[in-house]
Order: C-alpha cells, then sequence, then structure tokens
C-alpha cells in the first residue's frame, strides 16, 4: 500500500496563492507579512493539515533546533516547575528539548551526558542541577572543550559562566523582614539541606537580617530539613523543645513549611496567633494551606524561561560571530503575604 503524498510548503504556497518564501515567514512568525495574508496561509495550513518537516528545517538552518537540557532533582517541586517553564518557552521559540537527567544530584561524572547531548548536535545546553555539594568541580576541566554554549541554573555566580538564578539571599532576607516588620523578634529558622547552595543563601538572608535588627542567632534558634514535609516536622519539634520562645518561624520551603502546620496544629499551637509561620518557594498549593501561607515567590517558571531566551540569544549571537560575553542574571523574589504570618503581638517580647 503507497503511503500518502506527504503536503510540502509548495503546496500550502500554491493554495494560499503566495510564494514559499511568503509561507516560511509565516510560520517562523516574522512580522513582515500583512495580517490578511498571515490568516490565510495559517487557514491554508490547517486545512491540508501541513506539518513542517524539522529535519529540513534543521538543514536549511545549519542547526538542529535542539536544547540540550541536563536534570536532577525532579522530585522536588522547585527544579519541576522551573522544568515546566523551560518546557513553554522551547516550544514558544521552535526549540525541541533533549533531555538528560543526571543519576546523583552531587555527581561529577558528566562526560557520558555531554557526549550524548553533543553526538546528537545540540544547538547549546541548559544545566538545570541544583548546585550541591562539589558537583561543579568538572567546570574546571570541562566547560573550555565544549563546542556549543551552555546555561547554568540555580548556582552562584562565577566569572566567565552564564548563570540564571534566583536571588535566594535577599528571599530570606525579605521573608525575615517581613516577620520584624509585624513586631516578632524571636525568629527561628528551619533551612533545606546545607549542601545545596539556595539553602546556603536562605539561611544567610535570614541570619544577615536578624542581625540588621540587632538581634543574634544562636544555633539553638534554627534547624534543618530535606526539603520535604516529614522532614519540616520533625525539624520544628526538634526547634519548639530547644528554642520554646521562638514566636514566629521562617522555613527554607512551601513543603516543609506544611509539615510545620501539621505539628502546630497536632500541638495546639495556634498559627499565626502562636507562630507565625513564612516558607519559601510560592507554590500554588500554599493559597490552600491552612491557614494560607506566606511564602517568598521565587518564580520557578519565569527561571525557566528566562534561561531558554538567554541560551537561545547566545546560539544567535554565536552564529553571526557576535558571541556575548557571560553574564549572571539574577531574578528578584516576591513576597506574597497571607494569613499565616499576619499578627503583631502586644509588646513585641524579647528574643534570649
Amino acid at each position: 500500500m503507497r503511503r500518502p503524498r506527504q503536503i510540502t510548503i509548495r503546496d500550502v504556497a500554491a493554495a494560499a496563492g503566495v510564494s514559499h518564501q511568503t509561507v516560511s515567514r509565516v510560520l517562523n512568525d516574522r512580522p513582515d507579512v500583512a495580517g490578511e495574508t498571515r490568516s490565510r496561509v495559517w487557514r491554508i495550513i490547517e486545512e491540508l493539515n501541513y506539518r513542517p518537516n524539522a529535519i529540513a528545517r534543521s538543514l536549511i538552518h545549519q542547526r538542529s533546533l535542539t536544547l540540550g537540557l541536563v536534570i536532577a532533582g525532579l522530585q522536588y517541586a522547585g527544579p519541576s516547575r522551573t522544568l515546566s517553564g523551560i518546557a513553554h518557552q522551547a516550544e514558544c521559540l521552535g526549540y525541541t528539548l533533549l533531555f538528560k537527567d543526571l543519576p546523583d544530584l552531587d555527581s561529577n561524572n558528566v562526560q557520558p551526558v555531554l557526549n550524548s547531548l553533543l553526538a546528537r548536535q545540540v544547538d547549546g545546553i541548559l544545566w538545570a542541577v541544583p548546585e550541591v555539594g562539589q558537583n561543579r568541580q568538572w567546570l574546571q576541566n570541562q566547560l573550555h572543550a565544549l563546542p556549543v554554549p551552555v546555561v547554568f541554573l540555580t548556582m552562584e555566580a562565577r566569572s566567565g559562566l552564564s548563570v540564571v538564578a534566583v536571588d535566594n539571599y535577599t528571599g530570606g532576607c525579605v521573608a525575615t523582614m517581613h516577620l520584624l516588620e509585624q513586631g516578632y523578634r524571636c525568629i527561628g529558622h528551619i533551612a533545606g539541606p546545607l549542601d545545596w547552595w539556595e539553602a546556603r543563601q536562605r539561611k544567610a538572608g535570614w541570619e544577615d537580617a536578624l542581625a540588621a535588627a540587632g538581634i543574634s542567632v544562636a544555633d539553638r534558634h534554627w534547624d534543618a530539613g530535606d526539603w520535604s514535609s516529614a522532614s519540616g516536622s520533625e525539624a520544628i519539634r526538634r526547634l519548639l523543645k530547644q528554642h520554646p520562645e521562638m514566636q514566629s518561624i521562617f522555613v527554607g520551603n512551601d513543603q516543609m513549611a506544611l509539615g510545620v502546620l501539621q505539628v502546630a496544629c497536632q500541638e495546639g499551637i495556634r498559627v499565626p496567633y502562636d507562630l507565625a509561620v513564612v516558607g519559601f518557594d510560592g507554590l500554588p498549593e500554599a493559597a490552600h494551606y491552612w491557614p494560607p501561607l506566606t511564602t517568598v515567590d521565587q518564580g520557578q517558571e519565569e527561571l525557566g524561561s528566562v534561561a531558554v531566551q538567554t541560551l537561545v540569544g547566545i546560539v544567535k549571537a554565536r552564529r553571526q560571530d557576535n558571541p556575548p560575553q557571560p553574564t549572571a542574571i539574577q531574578l528578584q523574589p516576591r513576597l506574597v503575604v497571607r494569613e499565616s504570618s499576619l499578627r503583631v503581638p502586644a509588646g513585641g517580647g524579647s528574643c534570649g
């Protein structure tokens, strides 16, 4: 049985009464096409069920129109939301994503992953693995040998690298200052795992905001979890014992904050009247916690989107022999105030 003939761009052009170059401009969303013509071409494309040949397009443009994406930690809410932003923006810009999952967050054995992506002629690589422990050591010996640009997400800025990250330090400061402005002085903290760069930055923001307010920080004022709700429950139980005068708490992510709210309910601790709570991440579900959770929204979908835009910009500039200097882009988080932190206790209290 013979396969039906595949509809081509010239078939679309003939049916629409335009040149095949005009159809190409419509497909590439070029602005130099009249509105009526653009509508007519898209109508014919739909009527003929035309599907552009991605392989042919890549040969014409002498690029694969594919971005390599190295990911890890998708069991956590943050990386998975960043992935959503990456996927959406890549599709908008006409790029296909080739995924590679790094087996371990702290792995430095990245050569097999890089070789696999390069063998498939990707135009650039997005390194969306969170900075954990020493998992960036490979940069010293291998990055300079790569023939394609790399944009890194969620890591500390480094000279000579293109990095897109959220300002986690400022987020920690903003969360803590909000609690100070509510009149709280005894502000505890539950950090994420401190081998993560983000967790260290958020904790440093908490410490420095308290120091700026003249409040000293002791080891008994904070604890750490592993980003999970269960670890938040365990950490708050320890903190309630070692820091009983605690009036409020900044929690390193919204999932651990959920564990805090559960324990508070179990122990008869009224939030926010007995304990004010602020999270970090901006999970959509945080609005439906009880009480609704005040959180620092780090805009992870935007993070993924900006990373793709940055990488595609570098790819295009390099093809024009005008490679840009690597830069670090820091996105600013936003405080979303809800019921869990809105209380100003009479007298304020003191923190020992």
